[in-house]
């Protein structure tokens, strides 16, 4: 068995302050069943739909579905209904294990979703980070190298990875533009002669080639100018390496808060003049990000949106091809932030007179129709206290637009995800899904299909094919079967509502029982916590399946209340898809969490319920910003979270990656990166704290778990720690040694929680 404890402060004695319950200590056969949860439960369901795709410019759609042993992938046609397996399972594991030099079980593929490529004859996958194809005539599987800019920050380039330099091809098929010794230059398709069209162009300012985009008719050419910013790098040390008994080192593109940026400037080119027009850069000064960059179809103007490094403006900016003069058609600016990955915009027609746009700026996320040519808004489109989810197809002929929304139906989770069309002019307004659950719908290529797959944390999938047109049910293509996991001692957590800290939001979250509950006994309770801003995280479809799902879900949770305790989730002030206001609390408060309306949730429950004991203090558990939530409920929460287990935390914001840590804590750092940090905080820890992260967490900076340790130590607090080497972000949640990970937690809040002797673990491996 590997090493995996590199450091391990503190001791393992019980807590002082632990409250007694009626829960025997949890057994070593206790532990193994929960260990193996999620492997004995997950093939225990048949007909769940997971998920469904269409195939591009057909009638064809592909799902996954729970089958006897696993999971398989299926083809169907809307139209007449035929079903067949989506390509040869069997066949693509033996090829994709060959490439990947393990076993693969054909039920049990290592991806969730897919792409036909080379005219169905191969797919494409994400696997481990990296985008892999398998083609069906050679029988081989590769993974793809990756792209020149570096994936997942967007802010600074990797300039040690060489860029896609290709020639790009203009529409008629005449021209080909590329750069040359950081220079734009073009020349006739084929030929090798090349016209320098700048002069500008160096290693501190150079064209970026993936950035060229040539206008519709040929005649003129955009290309971002890049000013490189600092290119932090973060170093790894694999201390035990599979493949070589020494070390080795390597490096990783990880910019962080405050670090200087890429500052990039589109310049204008008239091909057959030879011209370059610079355009002035007064309406967009401090970019953090220029993005959707595209030429109107009359190639009269092209536009592109501007985000103002700190999140809080956001700008859709309008170039003229003739002159290069910019004008702001929108600007919208925020007090707090503006939520940049939630943004949506579509110029109608492709031509500017009309620009759709979702803002905040009543309360909640709406859509509204811009007059483009004078920068005002026309209407607002959708309206009301509740949020646009997701713009799924707009349809300039016919005038309307297909959304997803949740919190529109009264008496309803506010968070279930449900479909709708409405008019341009916010008449129409059509639900396209009506049971009261959670959907997840995909539409055909030619919008004239959707498939809807529904469910509930209490309620398995169902998948449906519909009519766009008027909702009408096509056929129902499964319904998902439960009843040997029911057999099994499956039950669906229970929802509970309590207000929050202004007394009138509700606060929504889930509580897992065990399998052996007694009403009649007192159990101390588990927060599993995630609390990022970027979006809400209680479960509200049937609980997750898949490859990548398990541990930190509701089997997860189930597997750990099954050792005698009550685990539950929460959605507290802070995370997304409510009112602005709700949003809004995470604002430069990371280290808020929503605490006040958790603690409020936990003593709603508890007066609710006899069995429901926080009297001796809650449990909490939570990875990446989860884990940040978990420590700061220790230093700023003591007297009501008293034992946290810690899963690769960000634990201070000024360590962690640039794009998420300035959306929500701004730009510049300032004292509320240092007001919410774990390190700078570390002296006020109270009760009993375990630290797990990987050694190779290309997430998280791995030195962030490691300054903690550092002020720990240096204030003379205990804890505990597990540094996994060769583990990475997902480090015994859902990879890596799961079960070393998970079985070193239960321990934890058995002995700390609810104060009880562990299995003798080093004896019992001794004696096999």
């Amino acid at each position: 068995m590997l090493a995996f404890v590199r450091l391990l402060f503190g001791s393992l004695l019980l807590a002082g302050s632990v409250t007694a319950t009626a829960t025997a200590a949890p057994t070593a056969a206790d532990y193994e069943r929960s260990l193996s949860l999620r492997e004995n439960w997950m093939y225990l369901t048949r007909d769940v739909v997971l998920s469904a795709q269409w195939v591009p410019g057909s009638h064809d759609f592909v799902y996954r579905t729970t089958v006897e042993g696993g999971f398989a992938f299926i083809r169907e046609n809307a139209d007449t209904g035929e079903r067949r397996p989506a390509f040869d399972q069997a066949a693509l594991a033996q090829a994709l294990g060959r490439a990947m030099g393990e076993q693969i079980s054909p039920l049990n593929l290592p991806f969730e979703a897919f792409r036909y490529a080379e005219n169905g004859q191969a797919i494409d996958f994400s696997l481990n980070y990296e985008s892999w194809r398998c083609s069906f005539a050679t029988n081989e599987c590769a993974s793809r190298p990756r792209a020149g800019r570096p994936s997942g920050f967007g802010v600074v380039r990797d300039l040690r990875v060489p860029a896609d330099n290709s020639p790009k091809v203009s529409p008629d098929g005449k021209w080909e533009a590329l750069v040359e010794g950081y220079n734009v230059v073009v020349r006739l398709a084929g030929s090798r002669e090349a016209k320098a069209l700048s002069q500008d162009g160096s290693e501190g300012n150079f064209y970026d080639p993936q950035t060229i985009q040539w206008s519709p008719d040929s005649k003129k050419l955009v290309v971002f100018r890049v000013r490189p910013g600092f290119a932090r790098y973060v170093t790894y040390v694999t201390a035990a390496p599979d493949d070589q008994l020494q070390p080795t080192v390597r490096q990783e593109l990880y910019p962080k808060p405050g670090d200087a940026i890429d500052i990039e400037q589109p310049v204008l080119f008239d091909v057959a003049a030879g011209r370059q027009i610079n355009i002035s850069n007064a309406l967009f000064p401090n970019p953090y990000q220029l993005r959707n960059l595209n030429w109107r179809a009359d190639s009269q103007t092209f536009a592109f949106e501007y985000t103002e490094r700190g999140h809080q403006r956001a700008r859709l900016i309008e170039v003229d091809a003739k002159s290069g003069a910019a004008r702001a058609v929108i600007d919208e600016k925020a007090g707090t932030f503006i939520y940049q990955d939630r943004s949506f915009r579509h110029d109608v027609g492709n031509l500017g007179a009309e620009v759709i746009w979702r803002s905040e700026r009543d309360g909640w996320a709406h859509l509204y129709l811009y007059d483009g040519r004078t920068g005002r808004v026309k209407r607002q489109i959708t309206k009301g206290d509740w949020v646009v989810r997701e713009v799924v197809h707009v349809d300039d002929a016919a005038r309307q637009i297909w959304f997803a929304a949740s919190g529109m139906n009264p008496g309803e989770d506010p968070y279930f995800i449900h479909y709708y069309r409405i008019n341009f002019d916010g008449s129409g307004l059509t639900p396209l899904t009506s049971v009261r659950a959670n959907h997840q719908v995909s539409f055909s290529s030619d919008m004239q299909y959707y498939v809807d797959i529904y469910s509930r944390v209490d309620m398995p999938n169902i998948a449906e094919l519909r009519r766009a047109k008027d909702g009408a049910l096509v056929r129902r293509i499964a319904e998902g079967d439960i009843s040997r996991l029911l057999a099994a001692g499956f039950r669906a957590p229970d929802v509970f509502v309590a207000k929050g800290r202004d007394g009138k939001t509700d606060i929504w979250g889930l509580i897992v029982r065990p399998r052996d509950f007694d009403p009649n006994k007192r159990y101390r309770v588990i927060e599993n916590i995630y609390a990022g801003p970027h979006d809400s995280f209680v479960p509200k479809s049937f609980w997750p399946f898949g490859y990548h799902s398990g541990g930190d879900k509701v089997i997860g949770m189930q597997a750990l209340a099954d050792l005698g305790f009550i685990v539950v989730q929460i959605d507290g002030m802070g995370t997304a898809n409510r009112s602005k206001a709700f949003h809004d609390v995470a604002w430069k408060n990371l280290g808020d969490s929503g605490f006040p309306d958790r603690i409020l949730w936990h003593k709603a429950a508890a007066a609710k319920y006899s069995w429901y004991d926080i009297e001796g203090g809650v449990g909490i558990y939570g990875a990446s910003a989860g884990g940040q939530s978990t420590l700061s409920a220790l230093l700023f929460f003591p007297e009501f979270y008293t034992v946290g287990v810690a899963y690769a935390g960000c634990f201070d914001n000024r360590m962690d990656k640039i794009s998420w840590n300035e959306q929500w804590m701004g730009w510049p750092v300032d004292e509320s990166y240092a007001r919410a940090s774990g390190v700078d905080n570390a002296w006020r820890l109270q009760g009993d704290l375990f630290i797990i992260f990987g050694e190779q967490d290309t997430n998280v900076d791995p030195s962030s778990s490691l300054q903690v340790v550092d002020a720990l130590i240096k204030a003379g607090k205990d804890f505990d720690l597990l540094e996994v080497p060769g583990g990475d972000h997902a480090v015994g949640r859902s990879t890596g040694p799961i079960r070393y990970a998970h079985r070193r937690q239960y321990d934890f809040f058995v002995r700390h929680l609810m104060g009880a002797e562990t299995p003798k673990w080093n004896r019992a491996a001794a004696a096999r």
